[in-house]
């Protein structure tokens, strides 16, 4: 007998905090920048908390035995994620000592609080799609295990990481990277918005047309002013950012 979870059950489970920040500032890798924090660290996350931003962006991978963790890059300090142990890479240290995140690590810290949400990057793998499958799987795996549910949107380049992740976990809040797929279609696969590099919105109608379909519109990575001060005129939903302290000055001066 296939169990389904009740309507009511789902909202609960993935009803959002009445408590997230109101505003359009997600920090990209964390709020590291104006402080000289390691980028995807721990303390950039709290560094973006402490701040207000609405989100704070990380971005995942795994280890060679299977530990998900938080990095840019798809190497760590010059050794190969996807190639090294968990720990091999403790023997190499951040810019302020911590060790690479772990995922859950890095998402227990993120869920004391209730302000800043947790904007979940699904890097694509180099051993193909069929690991990237996997890593979906895994990352679903972790944040259900943590009840992390409320505090994680989930976005990546790879339109197969997000049905993966759609599939498993019908009610998570996903958006889209690469900028090559319509509103309509995101619509249509059940992703509930856009986060493309600001200059695609640029190239045509996507803010009317996002708002009609439901759809939210967020732009990466705006660091120039003149771009910041573009897409806040044209109403968007949020805006990716090296420079949090910056967008928040100029939505002060609005």
């Amino acid at each position: 007998m296939v169990m389904t979870l009740s309507s009511s059950y789902a909202q609960q489970k993935f009803k959002s905090f009445k408590t997230w920040n109101k505003n359009v500032v997600i920090a990209h890798r964390g709020a590291w920048k104006a402080k000289g924090l390691p980028e995807n660290s721990i303390a950039a996350l709290n560094e973006a908390v402490r701040i207000g931003c609405h989100g704070a962006e990380f971005d995942v991978h795994m280890t060679a035995d299977s530990i998900l963790v938080v990095n840019h890059d798809a190497d760590f300090l010059g050794l190969p994620i996807e190639k090294s142990t968990y720990a091999e890479l403790k023997a190499k240290q951040l810019s302020n000592g911590e060790y690479i995140p772990t995922v859950e690590s890095y998402l227990k810290a993120g869920m004391k609080q209730k302000n800043t949400r947790l904007v979940l990057e699904i890097k694509p793998s180099k051993a193909g799609k069929g690991q990237d499958l996997i890593l979906a799987a895994k990352v679903v795996e972790m944040v259900k295990k943590l009840k992390a549910e409320p505090w994680v949107d989930y976005i990546s380049f790879s339109y197969p990481i997000l049905k993966k992740v759609k599939a498993i976990e019908p009610e998570a809040k996903l958006a889209y990277l690469a900028g090559d797929v319509s509103l309509e279609q995101l619509k249509a696969d059940g992703f509930d918005g856009a986060d493309y590099h600001y200059s695609v919105y640029k190239k045509g109608e996507w803010f009317a047309k996002a708002k009609a379909l439901g759809l939210t519109i967020n732009a990466w990575t705006v660091n120039d002013p003149a771009d910041m001060k573009w897409l806040l005129e044209n109403k968007v939903d949020f805006i990716t950012t090296n420079e949090p302290e910056l967008l928040f000055a100029l939505i002060n001066k609005r």
